[in-house]
């Protein structure tokens, strides 16, 4: 971190640098195209982040697709807040957690079920932003073929957005997300014996 600037005058003029650079930056970022966000790491926020840019979306009158993957029928408030949104198609994977499930044979029909459902919001024009929650643990899983998923991805129409969560993404995702977000645990208060809170967590 750098270090502290006491004196005003060498702050202004710090502050002014600074200003120049970005400015800079911003007149240079011309680019209009559709943005991939990749939200990963084991810290808590990554659903919670994409779902704060639905919020943004919505309030830009966009139209959203949402498919949540391994979530099964665990009830949310953004559910039930999002599902009431005029322009919003949220679709959930029908089973839930691999570990409530057990039967891998299952999972990837459930897999490829709710993939469906993402490839054609991927495919459809009129869908401004497409999110694809915890989709990575399809991928490391093998419960959906990763080259297929790729390609789908690349595909999308070009102004389409997109944003992935999940732990451990894979170096392809990484690779082909415009922007990428590792969010790092540091302590999480389950570990401490708290449990899940409503509005928090769910």
């Amino acid at each position: 971190m750098a270090k502290t600037i006491t004196d005003p005058e060498k702050h202004k003029k710090r502050m002014q640098a600074i200003k120049s650079h970005v400015d800079k930056r911003i007149a240079n970022a011309q680019e209009d195209k559709g943005t991939f966000v990749l939200l990963t790491g084991n810290g808590k926020g990554k659903s919670s982040s994409a779902l704060g840019m639905v919020a943004r979306a919505l309030g830009h009158k966009m139209k959203i697709g949402v498919v949540q993957f391994l979530k099964g029928e665990w009830n949310t408030g953004e559910i039930d807040f999002f599902r009431k949104q005029e322009g919003v198609q949220w679709e959930i994977m029908p089973a839930g957690f691999t570990w409530e499930t057990q039967n891998r044979e299952s999972d990837i029909t459930s897999s490829e079920q709710a993939w469906e459902k993402a490839s054609v919001m991927l495919a459809d024009e009129s869908i401004d932003l497409v999110v694809l929650d915890e989709l990575t643990y399809l991928l490391h899983y093998e419960y959906l073929n990763e080259d297929t998923v790729l390609k789908a991805l690349m595909n999308r129409p070009e102004n389409q957005h997109l944003v992935v969560t999940g732990r451990g993404a894979s170096e392809a995702l990484v690779e082909l997300a415009d922007t990428v977000s590792e969010i790092k645990e540091i302590k999480h208060a389950f570990k401490r014996g708290v449990k899940a809170q409503k509005g928090l967590e769910f």
